[in-house]
């Protein structure tokens, strides 16, 4: 049988079915119509309250970010109602933004009236101010503008939980109201009631009876809708109007919020509704049987069975693995169409994303080398640090007591000086692998590149043309000034290299907003707003593997002996450790362009600390407790210690330092690795031992830690990095033993 033949059939017996079926069902499929549209004037009622409680969240979001502006921070009337009013604009579905004074008073609005207003007796301002980070809403109408509102209100406390003041934002129900009434077919009614049976809004048609402000309170209608668990409709008949079936929304929160919302309709225009469509049924199955009859035909024997070959042909392309195949067009309407387009759709999907997973392999690859490097370099950097210690130490210790053969103090010098450049190559890597400790201030980036001015013109030479490029009003950013000029002079070596024979450097200092779109180097989105430090050289560039790998510590392009291929490694590093980024662009011949992205902050009044080189008192008395798990460091501490006249307690761990300060009395100081053995580290051996000994001074040392070193509360730290010279140790020692708390938990 062909399939010509089998679609007739097919359409024969489709017609013949349904008009049995609707001659048979007349009664039933008008009642049918008549619970569907009941059903959806109870779905109409749902979903304009599921919308409400939508706009209800959205306004708590508002208030959380509004709760954090500084323009609220203030007790300047005119300028919070001006903020409040900037804020309305945006936000047109509100008549009003307010903060209302924990004694209920108001202090600032977006219309600013300057009226008086006393809110301690509405019950959305009482629950605010005893609830904690949730709004409270109440439907009432407004004393500034007289609408109905819907009162959404939120409690801002401060850090110690005191209510400072209440947010209140007064949502329009009446344009809420007229939108969904346009929204909704027409014959639909809403209307708004609060718990008390106060008319919130009323519907527009003129059979309605109850103005706004109107009591419903003793009505059957107000009882169906306040009844919590009624049924889903009912008919309502009005003293001097027509019967209307009314539905009310069901949702939990909505009514918890004191407001019930319903959508009515006539039951005279329900009703015909059911039996017009019923009528339209039947004339349009009447007129496809006729036509669908004329159709078939024409479909069957001209088109289809030619598109159902070029279908096929495409499916079997697919299933080879041919995703580049394509249904050229023409293509025909309806059906057939639409499959053949949805079919192309897919296959440029599958390509796309057969595209997209080899991108994100790559990215992923990458991202999995960097960060097993980064782990590698920093292990190594830690042991190196620990044995630095030492050599460094020691070497002192040689050139004191070698001062008069000259040979041998020589020698121990040079031991010094390789354990100092075995440190500079320990902080590069550390850099890199993100590690370094970093001390951050609050800098203006530019003042710094400008102090540095004349050291990078005489490091780049007179054959190169230096120029420097600064923004307007430039953020302020949060980075180790040190670490950001050590990478800046690294960037512009790397450039003086790249143009042996002269050429153009740029430095230049901008804000700048990244988006979704701005990758960095790994080829992840950071979007936000930094302060960025581009450099700019007009040298030879670099090629696209080799810019590939421009960051991986050790790799360089430099002859043997003129680069370690740690320059940019911690270049990378210390921008990561910043919260910042990175980002390259560089082709041979033309040049390469490094961005460094640090990320924006608030405008604070920066403290600069006192740096422990500038106490000039090196030597003591006192006892200082030593915690520190390798052997040798723990004896090169404990030597330089008692040279330093201080009276020395060593352990190798921090349960050991425990016991110690619960037995003995006179420790002034705490001496501590940051990372030991034994499940213990330093910064929790430091808050135990603080509690057992208020006002202990404590100084941390570490050549690396996992994570950022955090002091206990109500303790002023400090950190000494390894490898260090005894000049260091016992400057650092009188610093912390002579300092007084000034703020909680820092480290510096």
């Amino acid at each position: 049988m062909s399939l010509r033949t089998r679609l007739l059939i097919l359409v024969i017996a489709a017609m013949l079915v349904p008009a049995i079926l609707v001659g048979l069902r007349f009664v039933q499929n008008r009642t049918s119509e008549i619970n569907a549209a009941l059903a959806n004037l109870a779905a109409s009622a749902d979903d304009i309250a599921a919308d409400l409680g939508e706009k209800i969240q959205g306004t708590a979001q508002l208030h959380y970010g509004l709760a954090r502006a500084r323009d609220l921070d203030t007790r300047d009337k005119a300028a919070c109602s001006a903020f409040l009013s900037d804020v309305r604009e945006e936000y047109p579905q509100f008549t009003g933004i307010l903060t209302i004074d924990p004694d209920g008073s108001l202090f600032c609005d977006s219309l600013r009236t300057n009226r008086t207003l006393d809110l301690n007796d509405r019950a959305y301002f009482k629950q605010a101010k005893v609830s904690q980070g949730v709004v409270a809403v109440e439907p009432v109408f407004g004393r500034l503008t007289g609408l109905s509102v819907l009162q959404i209100a939120y409690p801002v406390r401060s850090d110690a939980g005191a209510l400072r003041f209440v947010l209140l934002a007064s949502f329009n129900l009446n344009k809420f109201a007229e939108f969904h009434d346009k929204r909704l077919l027409a014959q639909k009614e809403i209307l708004l009631v609060d718990s008390k049976g106060t008319v919130l809004v009323a519907p527009k048609s003129g059979g309605w009876n109850h103005p706004v402000g109107a009591s419903i309170a003793g009505s059957e209608l107000f009882r169906f809708a306040a009844s919590p668990d009624g049924e889903a409709s009912r008919e309502v008949t009005d003293r001097d109007g027509p019967t209307q079936v009314w539905a009310v929304a069901r949702s939990p929160s909505i009514r918890k919020a004191g407001l019930y919302i319903m959508v009515g309709r006539s039951k005279d225009g329900l009703v015909a509704a059911a039996n017009r469509r019923l009528y339209e049924d039947m004339a349009i199955l009447a007129v496809a049987s006729l036509l669908l009859l004329a159709g078939v035909w024409i479909l069957a024997t001209v088109s289809v069975g030619r598109q159902v070959g070029r279908l096929a042909t495409m499916a079997k392309r697919l299933g080879l693995g041919d995703l580049s195949a394509r249904i050229p067009p023409p293509h025909p309407r309806g059906e057939l169409g639409g499959l053949m387009m949805l079919l192309n759709g897919t296959a440029e999907s599958l390509e796309q994303q057969r595209a997209a997973i080899a991108d994100l392999s790559h990215k992923l690859s990458q991202s999995q080398k960097m960060e097993a490097m980064g782990q590698l370099t920093g292990g190594v950097a830690h042991d190196f640090n620990n044995l630095l210690t030492v050599i460094l130490g020691n070497s002192e210790h040689l050139a004191d007591r070698l001062a008069s053969n000259r040979e041998l103090h020589r020698i121990a010098g040079d031991i010094a000086t390789a354990a100092e450049r075995g440190s500079d190559l320990t902080r590069s890597l550390l850099a890199f692998a993100r590690k370094q400790p970093l001390r951050p201030r609050e800098i203006d980036i530019a003042e710094k590149v400008v102090g540095m001015e004349q050291l990078l013109r005489r490091t780049l030479g007179e054959h190169i043309e230096c120029s420097f490029a600064f923004g307007a009003e430039l953020w302020l950013t949060s980075v180790d000034p040190g670490q950001i000029a050590t990478a800046l002079l690294n960037l512009v070596l790397n450039a003086r290299d790249a143009m042996p024979d002269g050429g153009r450097l740029t430095v230049e200092v901008c804000n700048i907003s990244l988006g979704p779109s701005d990758l960095d180097v790994n080829g992840e989105p950071r979007p936000g707003d930094y302060v960025m430090v581009a450099v700019t050289d007009t040298g030879c560039g670099m090629a696209a593997e080799v810019a590939s790998r421009a960051f991986e510590p050790f790799f360089t392009t430099k002859e043997v002996g003129k680069g370690t291929g740690l320059g940019l490694s911690m270049v990378y590093g210390f921008a990561q450790q910043s919260g910042g980024l990175v980002q390259l662009q560089s082709e041979p011949g033309q040049g390469s362009v490094v961005r460094l992205f640090f990320p924006r902050i608030a405008a604070t009044q920066n403290e600069e600390p006192t740096p422990a080189e500038r106490i000039a008192a090196p030597a003591g008395s006192e006892t200082i407790l030593v915690a520190e798990d390798d052997d040798m460091v723990r004896a090169y501490v404990e030597s330089e210690l008692r040279t330093l006249g201080y009276r020395v307690i060593a352990t190798s761990n921090g349960p050991a330092a425990l016991e110690v300060l619960r037995q003995s009395a006179d420790i002034d100081l705490l001496f501590t690795d940051v990372v030991m053995p034994g499940g213990m580290f330093g910064p929790e051996l430091a808050r135990q031992a603080t509690a057992l000994r208020p006002g202990l001074k404590v100084l941390f040392t570490s050549g690396y830690s996992q994570n950022p070193v955090k002091a206990p509360d109500g303790i002023d730290a400090r950190i000494l990095t390894k490898p260090f010279k005894r000049q260091d140790l016992a400057a650092m020692l009188r610093s912390a033993l002579s300092t007084t708390p000034r703020q909680r938990g820092r480290i510096r």
